[in-house]
């Protein structure tokens, strides 16, 4: 049982809207048809952007670079080496693997990373230059040879430190472009822009839906909505704390939603308070404000139990657990994008500096899928090799029997040749001449 001290005023958003489904399929259509001249017609529409080249060259890249303050680079260097770290990690526990499962029946398997990715990183209001590492630094560290990198313009400016982001990490070929055209871009090529293999990276409703609609074209990362945040909190959490780190995924968006679940009546009373205190001041209250009023939500359950089978089923994208015993989190959840254990850490941590990727599951979708990480870049492939023939010819009767079960005749016939090669076994849908044919050339095989 549980009841709410707080309740939100509106469901959350499921699906695409149906007027961003209609813009996104005729900006694609138009992207699909027309190519470069399209994506400059779109982008000076959408963003008043429309240069000789949307690639920055070099000499330009090193310019911008030269800009930024000397402290935000060696930040973004050091998020990056967080990354760049956690990544080579993930990358360590993905191994090629060779067995011998019979005698002479070799099976195999090799992470191949994708030829060309594209990291799309959102500007707007807020300039996510933390998606640049998230993106660019993990598809590198998989092995990535091309990385091909869009950031749009913020009101006709460049925004220089998304720039050095993108070239610090190691960007191949970095794009100011953005919105639904440079998506659509990257995932059909244009005159300018190859085309690449994966789309990754977040974006407003229209980009979602973008890489909703191309996908299958063109791999994605993972469909990303409004930024979410569950906090599991008993009667031991700092009630101040609580209501700073719900506030601070609010501000994201006026759609994000903001959920403590807690053992303590009291507590969840006192985060009211907190948070009618704490936003009015906030600089980015336009946004949290309403996220917090239309999706906030303040629940109370009798135990931890009951807390996190109810997190379970909100299956948040990030989780954030102030108890007395966090860790016991890893052992009672299963469904959520990251789990941040204890007072010391919190969402924002893994959003900027940590070193874990930001890019996760919203709208429930952490029931089914993880977030970006360094698997996501990489196509586990198998080989198969029987250098025995007398596995083979165990393998071609039992071919020949499983799939003639299926009515599978070729199929068979392709495991009957082998164990006629190797065993001569008859061939009896085979003309005369065929079987002779192949007889003789196993006779000339043999011969020294």
């Amino acid at each position: 049982m549980h009841r709410q001290l707080k309740a939100p005023a509106e469901s959350p958003a499921r699906g695409a809207d149906p007027e961003v489904r209609a813009t996104v399929a005729a900006i694609i259509d138009d992207v699909r048809a027309r190519g470069d001249d399209a994506v400059r017609e779109l982008s000076a529409r959408f963003d008043g952007w429309s240069p000789e080249r949307f690639r920055l060259g070099p000499d330009e890249v090193e310019a911008i670079v030269a800009t930024v303050p000397a402290q935000v680079l060696d930040d973004i260097r050091t998020v990056q080496a967080n990354v760049r770290r956690f990544a080579e990690h993930q990358r360590a526990s993905l191994r090629d693997f060779e067995v011998e499962t019979e005698p002479g029946v070799l099976l195999g398997q090799r992470n191949i990373p994708v030829a060309a990715a594209g990291a799309y990183v959102p500007g707007g209001r807020y300039p996510l230059v933390a998606s640049a590492h998230m993106t660019i630094v993990t598809a590198k560290t998989a092995g990535v040879p091309r990385v091909a990198a869009c950031t749009p313009p913020i009101r006709g400016q460049v925004p220089a430190a998304t720039v050095a982001a993108m070239h610090l990490a190691g960007a191949d070929e970095i794009y100011l472009l953005g919105g639904v055209q440079a998506v659509a871009a990257l995932a059909l090529g244009t005159a300018s822009i190859p085309a690449v293999d994966i789309l990754t990276g977040p974006g407003n409703a229209y980009v979602a839906e973008a890489k909703r609609q191309l996908f299958g074209e063109v791999g994605i990362d993972l469909l990303a909505g409004p930024t979410e945040i569950l906090i599991i909190a008993d009667a031991y959490a700092d009630p101040f704390v609580v209501a700073v780190d719900l506030l601070s995924q609010a501000e994201h968006g006026p759609d994000s939603p903001a959920v403590l679940i807690t053992t303590s009546v009291d507590l969840g009373r006192q985060v009211l308070d907190h948070v009618a205190r704490i936003l009015p001041g906030m600089p980015t209250r336009d946004y949290a404000e309403p996220a917090w009023r239309d999706h906030g939500q303040v629940i109370v359950v009798d135990d931890l139990d009951a807390a996190y089978a109810l997190a379970d089923e909100f299956a948040f994208e990030h989780v954030q657990v102030l108890t007395r015993q966090p860790r016991e989190a890893l052992e009672r959840m299963r469904d959520y994008g990251a789990l941040f254990l204890g007072e010391g850490t919190c969402v924002s941590y893994g959003d900027k500096v940590i070193g874990t990727n930001h890019t996760l599951p919203t709208r429930r979708g952490a029931r089914y899928t993880g977030g970006l990480w360094v698997g996501r870049y990489l196509k586990t492939v198998t080989y198969q090799e029987v250098v025995d023939p007398a596995a083979s010819v165990a393998l071609g009767r039992l071919c020949g029997r499983a799939s003639r079960v299926e009515l599978f005749e070729g199929h068979a016939r392709s495991g009957d040749v082998r164990a006629a090669k190797y065993a001569g076994d008859p061939l009896p849908w085979a003309d005369a001449p065929a079987e002779a044919a192949l007889s003789a050339r196993v006779v000339a095989e043999a011969a020294p």
